[in-house]
């Protein structure tokens, strides 16, 4: 099958296109034909080296998929033919930039129905850490005031319209140039974060969501008994007892493969709650190119690699 792997840490130079063996199931486990696997920061981290997540290389990188189940080991949950996605092994390697995956299959879920392979891609990884830090960890609720950092990035364009389907009072962070954007996903006030500083002009929020590493900044907005989620910082004892000793809640969330959440997620998927955003798709062998986008800062939602 081809993968794309790394042999070193570096730039998006460093990913080639290779024929490696293809993965056999085990009990438990599908394999699935990969229609297409999504692009995250993670990605980009741990493919510089910036996070040896994985070790040295050679490895190949990637989580999100979406495909179809071609083998199933003794005991999955699926069958040959079903159409499933997921961020199996997440963080340990699936390399998912690949034709093929073999995954267990609770880590796994049926597609959402009214998405094709590559919509369906972009969620796994981004909607599970937003559906783990919101739902899970805050428990957010009807009429809460959540404030969601990186409002129209992966991980928070999906994190704003969870919110919204919770019944949440949605403030998004974002530039001016995606204002429309984020609007547009369900958000009920924005605020340009390079001309205003949020802590100056919010007070009593009872969720903030931070994907930014602001969360000493963040703690000042919360109010008595709020709930502080972060995504980067989520081992970070200090903050966290800074937090407690404030009197609020603290959240480190280092998303994990969940089918149960995939599930939940894709009903609302199916009942147009939640709608992933595809900025653009590339094939397989231009992985370097859809690093390069999403390096770039400029992203809004995802990038997503065409298998098949």
């Amino acid at each position: 099958m081809l993968a794309v792997i790394q042999k070193s840490f570096g730039g998006p130079e460093v990913l080639e296109i290779a024929e490696t063996e293809r993965p056999a199931p085990l009990s438990g486990e599908v394999l699935i034909r990969v229609h297409a696997s999504a692009v995250n920061p993670v990605d980009v981290a741990v493919r510089s080296g910036a996070l040896k997540l994985l070790g040295e290389p050679s490895f190949g990188v990637g989580w999100d998929i979406s495909g179809v189940v071609e083998e199933a080991g003794p005991g999955a949950r699926f069958a040959v033919g079903d159409e499933v996605f997921g961020m199996p092994f997440f963080p340990r390697a699936a390399t998912g930039y690949a034709e093929y995956v073999a995954a267990p299959s609770r880590q796994v879920a049926r597609k959402p129905a009214s998405l094709d392979h590559v919509q369906a891609a972009a969620l796994p990884l981004a909607a599970l850490t937003a559906w783990q830090g919101l739902v899970d960890a805050a428990r957010v609720d009807a009429g809460d005031r959540v404030l969601i950092h990186r409002a129209a990035g992966g991980v928070g364009h999906l994190a704003v319209q969870i919110a919204k389907s919770r019944g949440a009072h949605v403030i998004a962070l974002a530039s001016a140039t995606k204002h429309d954007f984020v609007r547009g996903l369900g958000a009920d006030e924005v605020i340009d974060y390079q001309v205003t500083d949020f802590t100056e002009v919010l007070r009593d929020i009872d969720v903030v969501f931070d994907s930014t590493a602001q969360g000493a900044r963040s703690l000042s907005v919360l109010r008595l008994g709020g709930t502080l989620v972060s995504i980067l910082e989520h081992g970070n004892r200090e903050l966290a007892a800074e937090v407690e000793a404030a009197g609020r809640r603290f959240a480190g969330v280092s998303v994990e493969p969940d089918y149960a959440a995939l599930e939940a997620i894709a009903e609302l998927v199916d009942a147009g709650r939640i709608r992933p955003h595809i900025e653009e798709t590339f094939p397989l062998a231009d992985a370097g190119k859809a690093h390069e986008l999403l390096e770039s800062g400029q992203v809004r939602g995802k990038v997503v690699l065409s298998v098949a």
